[in-house]
């Protein structure tokens, strides 16, 4: 008898912003930067647009439209969360394109936000993106500091 062992898979991660990638550790979250939230990275976006990082399932958008929550095909949940404590701006200057429930393709666009109506309100623009379940994952890092929505390979994800 022949036995085959099934190799792990693990799941590309595209950046979801254009912008410069940073550690969780200098988001001025601590919530983020002490890795409460799960693993992860951040982006300084240099746009205001967020494209899909993957392909999957959209599982939560918030009603304040700063955070969706997406879910690939290997259960691997991760979280965009759009600026720091933009949460208080009531979805004010957000605009989504996608609803709970849609199935997303890597490159799709998910939501896009105001720049300058977020700075001017006092808000960061870091964006962290994270695996809420990451202990169940090996997340490896791929990227460099300049990123390309839906175009930079930013990690690969997958079983540990």
């Amino acid at each position: 008898m022949f036995f085959w062992k099934k190799r792990k898979k693990s799941v590309e991660v595209f950046a979801p912003l254009t912008g410069r990638l940073l550690s969780l550790e200098e988001v001025p979250d601590q919530v983020f930067s002490r890795k409460m939230m799960g693993e992860g990275f951040a982006i300084d976006p240099a746009q205001g647009e967020v494209l899909a990082p993957v392909d999957g399932e959209v599982i939560h958008v918030f009603p304040t439209k700063h955070a969706i929550g997406l879910k690939t095909s290997d259960d691997i949940e991760l979280l965009i969360h759009i600026g720091i404590d933009t949460v208080d701006l009531n979805g004010e200057g957000f605009e989504v394109f996608i609803g709970e429930g849609d199935t997303v393709k890597i490159g799709q666009k998910l939501l896009q936000f105001d720049m300058n109506r977020i700075k001017e309100q006092g808000k960061s623009l870091i964006t962290p993106v994270v695996f809420p379940q990451s202990a169940e994952w090996k997340i490896e890092l791929k990227a460099s500091k300049d990123l390309h929505a839906g175009e930079s390979l930013v990690a690969t994800v997958g079983k540990k």
